[in-house]
């Protein structure tokens, strides 16, 4: 699988996900990447105004602190405070997942209002901070939108950043250069009250994001 990634789908811990999820919708939304684990069906979804998925109860925001593409200490609590922040794991070596998902949120965010873009957030956080320098991973986010925000830091930090927020911890796999990582597949979006009230999943659409968008940023 040199080149491919593998994309964990394990619901994240202590969240309900109020949708009923099967195996066969999920790799439907997946391009060249094959799921570690099966889906895990759950109950009936409830009436939701969003697109994506509406956690119930919403998520907090977890409190990370990492560093940024330039050097400097970035506090993803502080540093999003009042605002909308989107929250992905992944690296810039994948091949499809992660450059699709960022491309289709800058996508969206070019559909919105002006004055709802201005207030928000997307934070890339990457699984490979080996390969992941500053350099490569800002180079790599200006290609879809300047104003990402591109975090790293040490395994060990990375890891608590992606427990902290309750996604499954990343695996590299393969040996050499060419290795892939598994990662979770979630987008978090969290709104200006410090919450997440709904999940993106790979496959969202660049109109189901821009639907959510003014929706997630009332939320104060």
């Amino acid at each position: 699988m040199n080149g491919a990634c593998r994309v964990s789908y394990r619901p994240a811990r202590g969240r309900r996900l109020l949708v009923a999820l099967t195996a066969a919708v999920l790799m439907a939304g997946v391009s060249g990447c094959a799921a570690n684990e099966p889906a895990v069906k759950v109950s009936a979804p409830s009436p939701s105004t969003y697109r994506g998925t509406e956690l119930d109860p919403a998520t907090p925001k977890p409190d990370i602190t990492l560093t940024d593409t330039s050097g400097a200490p970035y506090s993803l609590r502080t540093a999003t405070k009042g605002r909308l922040a989107y929250l992905f794991f992944g690296y810039s070596k994948c091949p499809d997942v992660c450059p699709t998902t960022m491309a289709d949120i800058a996508a969206a965010l070019g559909k919105v209002r002006p004055t709802d873009r201005a207030k928000t957030t997307v934070v890339f956080i990457t699984t490979d901070p080996r390969r992941d320098t500053g350099p490569v991973l800002r180079a790599w986010l200006d290609r879809f939108d300047p104003s990402f925000v591109g975090l790293t830091g040490t395994d060990a930090q990375l890891a608590a950043a992606q427990q902290a927020a309750g996604v499954p911890l990343a695996e590299p796999e393969g040996t050499g250069e060419g290795y892939t990582v598994t990662h979770s597949a979630e987008v978090l979006a969290f709104s200006p009250d410090d919450r997440a009230h709904a999940v993106y999943l790979d496959g969202t659409s660049v109109s189901d994001y821009a639907h959510d968008l003014p929706l997630l940023l009332a939320k104060t």
